[in-house]
């Protein structure tokens, strides 16, 4: 569906021409018209697929189009957005900015990690729409810095990652300050019991919009294990960089100091890298995120809190250099590649003591993972059901596997094998290997030539926005 048949606001429409976007991805075009309708809506979409652009775009349709005429000495927010990590703040705020151009409307981002002055200072300015995460929120609204007494839209993003952060006891509070009635805008991953709850307290007769991949994230992403001792990791996470041509890779630490460390040590063997994690400041994560997103540096190394937010194209491997215990975080990291159609590599680092959660892993997507390398002795006992997985992704292990080398090149693959070599640098999402001198960048710390950006949705361009 192209958006100038949404009946958006004309300026609105200016906006997106002017970013290039023309067609609406499914979950945009499910759910924008039942919000401009005044309707509450229940999304749920994989990342990646335009969620955010999903309840923008109506809200700053609304917001232009309702007839206000407030007071001069009326500063309240008509439109709130709850995210749960900061960089996910800032990229829902950055969205809005692109969309609402020119329009004289205001808003403000609020989030921990950096000082709450300028947050306050805008609030007391005045604001059209405040976009926060619930912990700083909740501290701004115990100080006496927030009414939210004119609020028309609430919406809430990454609830299933909001109520694993154990957010779910500020979203209730935050929500009883609310008027009635509202519009609320309910966009969630996936929909588990707890969520199914929330969303009867807080929606009435809710639009349901659900947009299934062509194929599950996990299904398109090429996944793997390696069985090593922890001493070895390091040395391992190095050699696998250098053999796939990693250039734009996001590698998973069980802890922040862990993430700290493992950036030591793959700068030791001269592997441009950097950490994002919650004891960072918000200045320090956000230029190591822009540091990616530029290609500055090859690897970021992060947590799974911090990861949330991390809404990177072409992010070619994800590393699970510790595995998890929550099998679902597992799916959610490796979600980090594969993103709107693409493809991706996933490779997992298994030590004695994580073979347990490895087969937890392999039980919920239903499948086994290929073992690049050596099986070691503790490792022969491991199994997996290859029936149905949970959370709808069964049948993704029936078939024969394909079969993969222990440096992990593939040998029977849809798309022709990566030739080995030292010092070949592959560039999956640009769709060609990158020059030497761009290889020898990274390492460097020269800023490379960075990957042609797309957008894509179920495996076609899609020129929506995100």
């Amino acid at each position: 569906m192209r958006f100038d048949a949404l009946e958006l606001h004309p300026t609105v429409l200016k906006n997106l021409a002017a970013k290039g976007y023309a067609e609406a991805t499914p979950i945009q075009a499910g759910a924008i018209p039942y919000a401009l309708q005044g309707r509450d809506v229940l999304g749920s979409a994989q990342t990646g697929t335009g969620k955010t652009a999903a309840f923008a775009l109506p809200i700053v349709h609304r917001l232009l189009s309702t007839n206000r005429q407030p007071k001069k000495s009326d500063k309240r927010p008509r439109a709130l957005v709850l995210s749960p990590t900061r960089e996910l703040t800032q990229q829902i705020a950055d969205g809005f900015a692109a969309y609402a151009k020119g329009t004289g409307l205001r808003g403000v981002t609020i989030y921990g990690g950096t000082g709450q002055r300028p947050q306050t200072n805008a609030l007391q300015r005045g604001v059209d729409v405040v976009i926060a995460t619930p912990g700083r929120l909740m501290d701004l609204m115990n100080q006496g810095f927030v009414d939210l007494s004119a609020i028309q839209t609430f919406v809430l993003d990454e609830a299933d990652r909001m109520l694993d952060m154990g957010f779910i006891h500020d979203i209730k509070k935050i929500s009883a300050e609310l008027p009635k009635p509202r519009q609320t805008l309910f966009f969630s991953a996936t929909l588990p019991k707890e969520i199914q709850q929330l969303v009867k307290q807080l929606l009435r007769d809710p639009a349901e919009v659900s947009i299934a991949p062509e194929k599950p994230t996990v299904d398109r992403v090429k996944q793997s294990v390696v069985f090593t001792d922890r001493k070895a990791k390091a040395d391992l996470l190095a050699r696998l960089i250098d053999e796939h041509g990693m250039f734009r890779t996001v590698v998973f630490t069980r802890t922040k100091h862990g993430a700290d460390k493992v950036v030591k040590q793959l700068r030791q063997r001269d592997i441009r890298s950097e950490a994002i994690h919650g004891n960072k400041t918000q200045a320090a994560r956000q230029r190591a995120l822009n540091n990616f997103k530029n290609d500055k540096v090859a690897v970021l190394v992060a947590t799974d809190v911090a990861a949330r937010g991390i809404d990177v194209p072409h992010v070619s491997h994800v590393v699970n250099y510790d595995l998890t215990h929550e099998p679902e975080t597992y799916v959610h990291r490796i979600g980090r590649t594969a993103r709107a159609g693409q493809e991706g590599d996933a490779i997992s680092l298994c030590t004695s003591e994580e073979v347990g959660w490895l087969r937890a892993i392999e039980r919920l997507i239903g499948m086994k993972l290929e073992v690049l390398g050596d099986r070691p002795d503790w490792a022969q006992a491991r199994t997996a059901s290859t029936g149905k997985g949970m959370g709808g992704m069964g049948g993704m292990g029936s078939g024969p596997r394909k079969k993969r080398s222990a440096s992990g090149g593939p040998a029977n693959r849809s798309r022709p094998p990566r030739p080995k070599g030292k010092n070949h640098k592959p560039s999956r999402s640009a769709g060609k290997a990158p020059t030497k001198k761009k290889a020898k960048a990274y390492k460097a710390g020269k800023p490379g030539g960075g990957a042609k950006k797309t957008h894509r949705q179920g495996g076609k361009r899609a020129s929506g926005p995100g």
